[in-house]
């Protein structure tokens, strides 16, 4: 009797095991763009990367180039261009609301350069900025308006500065 007993006691277990760690059904994934007459719209939530997203939808909807502006809560890192080194200087921030936001995407060896510039305001109202090297979506979303440019552009580097620049070429 007690085997029974003990072996009801292992079913149950591992019928309540399978119960918690059986894969539930996948959620629908939401859009995070839609089109609009001149580009697109994109709202992006808590956690997403910022500039990886523009990317992918640049990839994606193969836009030749475009301009960009946005808003929203963000935790940033910003660089500003220290020319000796020729390279950024980073500064990071968290909890911060992206005040405004402005970049344009082009092409560099296949891939979309994005340059990124914005305003970010801290719960004390100072405000920080600079040229955008990271970006993450805080609480709340990240709306962005892309406005599409015909024309594929490229960036280069521009040897006497190190700097990777727009060629309208």
């Amino acid at each position: 009797m007690a085997m029974t007993t003990h072996f009801a006691l292992i079913l149950a277990l591992l019928c309540s095991f399978l119960a918690l760690y059986t894969p539930k059904p996948a959620q629908p994934v939401k859009p995070t763009y839609i089109t609009t007459p001149t580009g697109y719209l994109m709202v992006l939530r808590q956690g997403d990367d910022v500039l990886a997203n523009l990317k992918q939808v640049a990839i994606q909807e193969k836009i030749p180039s475009a301009s960009f502006t946005g808003f929203g809560f963000v935790h940033p890192t910003f660089g500003f261009w220290n020319a000796q080194k020729k390279d950024y200087d980073p500064k990071s921030f968290r909890d911060t609301e992206m005040v405004s936001m402005t970049g344009s995407i082009a092409w560099k060896e296949n891939q979309p350069a994005l340059h990124v510039h914005a305003a970010v305001s801290d719960k004390n109202f100072n405000t920080f900025g600079g040229h955008v090297l990271a970006l993450e979506v805080g609480t709340g979303s990240v709306e962005i308006t892309i406005t599409v440019h015909k024309k594929r552009l490229t960036r280069i580097v521009d040897k006497p500065t190190g700097a990777t620049v727009l060629s309208l070429d």
